[in-house]
């Protein structure tokens, strides 16, 4: 697991890492759906994971971290590019949940601690 550096341009610290998720809703075309799929960036205020079901901007999904059962309302604020892992999907938190991911992001200074990582 990699530890991005801070950017000054950023709100928090992001952390590469591929944590497990369950993510749940509607999309689009009105279908429920439900997947199991990882991270690929996190921070305070959301992540960006791989989804297989096809997302538009502004859809309100529903993470749940399945290390502590937490569940998250989300927002789907960007649709990057797809590959056989699924579409990279930008999701950002509705209301503000600093420990949804079970790190501590630090705002100033060096990125978060996460054991067994190597810095």
């Amino acid at each position: 697991m990699a530890i991005a550096s801070a950017n000054t341009q950023r709100r928090s610290a992001r952390l590469i890492a591929s944590f497990p998720v369950r993510a749940q809703g509607t999309n689009g075309e009105g279908r429920k759906f439900r997947e199991r799929s990882h991270t690929i960036v996190v921070n305070v205020q959301g992540g960006l994971l791989y989804l297989q079901e096809k997302l538009e901007i502004g859809t309100e999904i529903v993470l749940v971290n399945p290390a502590t059962e937490e569940e998250q309302e989300c927002r789907v604020v960007y649709v990057g590019e797809s590959s056989d892992k699924g579409t990279r999907i930008g999701i950002e938190f509705l209301s503000p949940s600093p420990h949804f991911w079970g790190v501590d992001f630090v705002s100033q200074g060096p990125p978060p601690h996460v054991p067994g990582t190597l810095h």
